[in-house]
């Protein structure tokens, strides 16, 4: 927030639960006192644990799909009312960040979190096309191993044998998954939509 009041911008963290209605109309609520809204980023996610599908429990999995699903088309409709030209909106870029788990399964430790990632594919695909003519663009970014806390979870030389088989050879950042969303968002990519960019290292 300070980087962004140095250079002259206005910042606001609002605190907030994506999977709970209220909550996320509040969160809402707030940002329309900034004006137009003009880009949503639906990043919200849990994995709900490492787990074979004979071990999930019905309480993880609606708590993953109210969040991971739930929550992302909430937060979609709520900025589609504010960006659509068709509410009387000025249009507007809708990022939803996916997984690359929705492409490889993740069988024996998140098919559940993998199958969450693919719902958010298959929204992407429909929304754009659904507000393509309303203003609105709707993308996806689907990162794969990235460097964060999410595979701390892993157990013991998993991660290493994986890494084994991206073939840049490495983990991406998320400062780099960050740009990408940045320009996905752009007045750049002004004519993209509809588009699920993988950001896999080749995997």
């Amino acid at each position: 927030m300070r980087a962004i009041e140095s250079e002259g911008g206005r910042a606001l963290a609002v605190e907030g639960d994506v999977a709970d209605e209220d909550s996320l109309l509040r969160g809402f609520a707030a940002v329309d006192r900034f004006g137009h809204l003009a880009v949503l980023v639906n990043n919200a996610g849990i994995t709900g644990g490492i787990a074979r599908l004979e071990n999930l429990a019905a309480a993880m999995l609606e708590e993953l799909y109210r969040v991971n699903v739930v929550g992302a088309f909430l937060a979609a409709r709520e900025a589609v009312l504010r960006m659509s030209t068709r509410h009387g909106g000025e249009g507007g870029s809708i990022v939803n960040v996916s997984s690359g788990a929705s492409v490889r399964g993740t069988p024996n430790t998140w098919i559940h979190y993998a199958a969450a990632k693919g719902a958010i594919d298959t929204m992407t695909i429909g929304l754009a096309k659904e507000v393509a003519a309303e203003g609105i663009r709707v993308n996806a970014v689907r990162p794969d191993i990235i460097d964060t806390e999410i595979h701390d979870a892993r157990p013991a030389g998993q991660l290493g044998q994986i890494v084994k088989a991206i073939p840049m050879g490495r983990v991406g950042t998320a400062d780099g998954i960050a740009q990408i969303i940045v320009w996905r968002a752009s007045k750049e990519a002004s004519y993209v939509t509809r588009a699920l960019l993988d950001a896999r290292g080749g995997l």
